[in-house]
């Protein structure tokens, strides 16, 4: 039986690795809780969302504050992403949550997205090379030509919509996603600017859906409070030591373990039927159902 020091411990694992390398939480937390921990999958994604969406908060706040953010690139995204993830929900609470293939959906699909992250990282400097044909050699932050998104709203909201999705079904996708897909469709957009847009939407998107899923009771707030314990403070002292660490070394361990991680869920996806809710969840249901 796990407890409080097991669920900190991950909470610095996790909030470590996301300080020293960046990748995002979700991809990180959702299959340690679900692995490690044995948390129901639709109890691990349901939490880990408003994880992620609490931990980039302060991120998006330093990107604000820096003039980093593109707002109409954030608002297109969320035209598309906050809607598919409303819609997802939807599908997965009144036509799945009841059926043994409910965690198998959901694992399958978290499988797929961290074989696809676990590649994007192991990678990286291949797609990075790749990306880079694509842009100016040097762009001066200073001196760029106005933004204009003229042409390609339909583009964002579209790719919005699919991260809604798939970031709904498994938490993982809202970061390195739509990062790639922003440097394929604004080539010439500093890239600073392009992750500072992609953690707001990030924190929207995660928000809306964390939300969603906490309505049907698939969080535990008990367990979201011991995770942020544990990784607030390490992904400030992993942010701090990063320059003086093997980052690469870091990145390629990470990727790998992520990618082997998909593979199973995708072979081995959870099968059987949601046992039952968290018990601060249905205390929240009782209440709701008492005030209507």
């Amino acid at each position: 039986m796990f407890g409080p020091i097991e669920f900190i411990l991950a909470g610095v694992l996790v909030g470590f690795c996301v300080g020293i390398t960046g990748v995002g939480g979700g991809s990180l937390m959702t299959p340690i809780l679900i692995s490690l921990f044995k948390i129901e999958p639709h109890i691990a994604i349901g939490t880990d969302l408003l994880y992620a969406a609490i931990s980039k908060f302060c991120g998006s706040m330093v990107h604000a504050k820096k003039l980093n953010i593109v707002w109409p690139i954030v608002i297109w995204l969320a035209l598309g992403s906050i809607p598919a993830s409303l819609m997802t929900h939807w599908v997965l609470d009144h036509y799945l949550s009841q059926s043994s293939n409910y965690k198998a959906v959901l694992t399958t699909v978290l499988g797929f997205m961290l074989t696809l992250t676990g590649l994007s990282i192991m990678f990286r400097a291949h797609i990075e090379r790749f990306f880079n044909r694509f842009r100016h050699t040097t762009i001066d932050l200073n001196n760029t030509p106005p933004f204009n998104i003229e042409g390609k709203r339909i583009y964002v909201v579209i790719m919005g919509f699919i991260l809604g999705v798939f970031v709904t079904l498994s938490s993982v996708g809202a970061g390195a996603f739509g990062i790639m897909a922003l440097i394929l469709m604004f080539p010439n957009l500093p890239m600073i600017r392009i992750i500072g847009s992609d953690v707001v939407h990030a924190v929207l998107l995660t928000s809306v859906a964390g939300f969603a899923h906490m309505s049907s009771g698939n969080v535990d707030f008990h367990l979201l409070g011991w995770l942020l314990l544990g990784s607030i403070p390490a992904i400030i002292i992993g942010t701090l030591i990063s320059s003086r660490l093997p980052e690469r070394m870091i990145r390629k361990i990470l990727g790998i373990t992520l990618f082997a991680l998909g593979i199973n869920f995708i072979l081995h996806p959870v099968k059987t039927k949601p046992i039952e809710k968290p018990h601060t969840a249905q205390l929240i249901s009782t209440e709701n159902s008492v005030q209507a």
